[in-house]
C-alpha cells in the first residue's frame, strides 16, 4: 500500500515505523528537515520537506497515486486542509486526520466529502484519556484494552507470589473459577521474551501474563492470577495540559482528585472548569509540596505533563514518598522501556497507545480493532471473518485445524455482535443485556462467518500472515 504520512512527530514517526515494517511504501512529510533526516537514517521510507497542506508538497509526496493519506501534524487546520486538497485535487481514496478540537470532531457535516473530506478522525488525547481511566479502574494492571465494543477485555498483569495460579499449570485455572466464568491466557512474557502458553505451562512469579475474558467477568478471573489491590479512591495528577485536564474531568465523578499545575494562568483555568477537583499551583517535582499534599496517602499518581524528564522525576519521587502506584507519560519509547518496572510502575507512551486506532484503518482485510501491546512489541487484533468454507481459510473450520503461525493465539470470539444477549440477572431481578455473545476459544471451536475473532500476535511481523488467513477468496460475493 502506498501511504503518505503528514507530520513526523511522535505519532507520525511511530506510525511510520510500524507501517514500514509491514512492507508498505511510505512517504512522510514535515517542515523539519533534520527530523526527517533522522527518520530516513533509521527507516526505509521517502521524506519530503514542506508544508503538508500545500498541493505542490502533496504532489511531490506522491498524492497522484497514493492509496492512503494520514494527517497527524500538530495543527488541526493543516490536517483538515490537507485532507480537502487530497480529495479535491488528487482524488486520493482514503484520508485520515488527527484532530484535537472537539468543535471539529463532533461535527460530522464539517468532515463530509463536501467540506473537509475526512474519512476518519481521531483524537490521540481522548484515546490516552480512555486508556489512563482504565488503568485507574484496574490498578493492578500493566495494560487494559477492550475489543468488540467493550464486550471483551484483555488485561496484562505481573504474576506475583501468592497468586492462586503461580506455580501451577494454566489448565488448573478452570478448576478455581465459579460456574459461568471462563477466561483464556493468550500470551505470557517471561523475562521480556514471549512464551507460547499451553495448558501445561507453569506460571512463574514475575511473568507478564495477558488474560482475556468477557468484560463482566474479568475481575474474578484476575483474582486467580494475583492479589487484587483495593479499588482506587484518591488520585493525584501532575500537569494540567490537554491530557491532564481530560483525565481529571473523566475521574472527578468517581474519585477524589488533586491536580498540580505549574502555570498560574493554567491553574486558574482548571479551577474554573473542574468542579470537583482540587487544583494546586506548584511544581510536581517539589518534594515538600508532595509531602504537604499527603502523597503517601494517594492510591495512584499520574504524571501527565509535556516533559518526559519532569514526568519521570515526579513519578519516581511520588513512589519514593509512599504513593502506592505511579504512572508516567513518556513520549520517548527508549525512556518508557527503561523506567517501567523500576520505581515507575507504568511508563505510558501516548504514541503507542493511540496508534492502534490508526492501524485498524490501514490493515488489510476486515480489521475491526488493533491494540499495540507491550509498547509496540506485540499486537492484539480483532478480525471479522467473512465468506464460507469454500472461500475462506478460517470460516467453517475448527481453530485447531487452522495453520496459525507460531506465536499467534486465538483468545476469544464474539458472535452476533449486533444482537442483544442476556448475560445475567441484576440484584433487582431484571435481565442484564449486552450486544454479542462471548465464546472463549478452544481447539474445537468453529469459526463462523461474521464472528469477531480476538487474536494475539507476540511479534508484529506475524500480523501480515494473520491478515492473509482472513482474506476472502474470489468466490465470495
Amino acid at each position: 500500500m502506498k501511504i503518505i504520512i503528514l507530520g513526523a512527530g511522535q505519532v507520525g514517526a511511530s506510525l511510520a515505523e510500524s507501517l514500514v515494517s509491514e512492507e508498505n511504501d511510505i512517504t512522510i512529510v514535515d517542515t523539519d528537515a533534520a527530523r526527517l533526516a533522522h527518520l530516513q537514517d533509521r527507516l526505509d521510507l521517502r521524506a519530503v520537506t514542506g508544508n503538508a497542506a500545500w498541493p505542490s508538497v502533496l504532489r511531490d509526496a506522491g498524492a497522484d497515486d497514493a492509496d492512503l493519506l494520514i494527517a497527524v501534524t500538530q495543527s488541526d487546520q493543516t490536517n483538515l486542509v490537507a485532507c480537502k486538497v487530497a480529495k479535491s485535487v488528487f482524488n486520493l481514496p482514503t484520508r485520515i486526520a488527527r484532530l484535537r478540537s472537539g468543535d471539529f470532531l463532533r461535527n460530522e457535516v464539517l468532515l463530509s466529502d463536501e467540506n473537509f473530506a475526512v474519512d476518519f478522525a481521531l483524537c490521540p488525547e481522548e484515546i490516552v484519556t480512555d486508556y489512563v481511566a482504565k488503568l485507574v479502574e484496574f490498578p493492578e494492571a500493566l495494560q487494559v484494552v477492550e475489543f468488540a465494543n467493550g464486550r471483551v477485555t484483555l488485561v496484562g498483569v505481573k504474576a506475583y507470589e501468592g497468586g492462586l495460579l503461580v506455580g501451577k499449570p494454566i489448565n488448573a485455572m478452570r478448576d478455581h473459577f465459579p460456574p459461568g466464568i471462563e477466561a483464556r491466557i493468550p500470551a505470557i512474557f517471561r523475562r521480556g521474551k514471549p512464551l507460547a502458553p499451553e495448558g501445561d505451562t507453569i506460571i512463574e512469579t514475575g511473568d507478564e501474563v495477558f488474560l482475556l475474558a468477557a468484560t463482566e467477568v474479568i475481575r474474578p478471573a484476575l483474582r486467580e492470577l494475583r492479589r487484587m489491590q483495593k479499588p482506587v479512591q484518591r488520585v493525584m495528577l501532575a500537569g494540567g495540559g490537554n491530557i491532564g485536564q481530560r483525565v481529571a474531568a473523566r475521574l472527578q465523578k468517581r474519585y477524589e482528585v488533586k491536580i498540580i499545575e505549574q502555570s498560574p494562568a493554567r491553574a486558574e483555568i482548571l479551577a474554573n472548569v473542574l468542579n470537583n477537583v482540587l487544583v494546586l499551583g506548584g511544581d510536581a517535582t517539589d518534594e515538600d509540596l508532595l509531602e504537604q499534599e499527603n502523597i503517601s496517602e494517594m492510591d495512584m499518581f499520574l504524571s501527565l505533563t509535556n516533559d518526559d524528564e519532569d514526568n519521570i522525576m515526579s513519578a519516581t519521587l511520588a513512589k519514593r514518598l509512599g504513593c502506592k502506584r505511579v504512572v508516567a507519560l513518556i513520549n520517548r519509547r527508549a525512556y518508557a522501556d527503561m523506567v517501567q518496572g523500576g520505581p515507575i510502575d507504568i511508563g505510558l507512551s501516548p504514541a503507542q497507545v493511540s496508534i492502534g486506532a490508526l492501524l485498524a484503518h490501514v490493515r488489510r482485510g476486515d480489521v475491526a480493532g488493533v491494540h499495540s501491546l507491550r509498547r509496540g512489541a506485540a499486537e492484539g487484533l480483532e478480525m471479522v471473518a467473512h465468506g464460507d468454507a469454500k472461500t475462506s481459510k478460517v470460516v467453517g473450520k475448527k481453530i485447531g485445524e487452522i495453520e496459525w503461525p507460531a506465536g499467534v493465539t486465538v483468545g476469544a470470539i464474539v458472535r452476533d455482535l449486533d444482537e442483544q444477549q442476556v448475560i445475567g440477572v441484576s440484584d433487582d431481578g431484571t435481565s442484564i443485556r449486552r450486544f454479542g455473545r462471548v465464546v472463549i476459544a478452544h481447539r474445537d471451536t468453529v469459526i463462523e462467518s461474521g464472528d469477531h475473532v480476538i487474536i494475539f500476535c507476540v511479534r508484529k511481523k506475524l500480523v501480515r500472515r494473520v491478515e492473509k488467513l482472513f482474506q476472502v477468496g474470489f468466490g465470495f460475493l
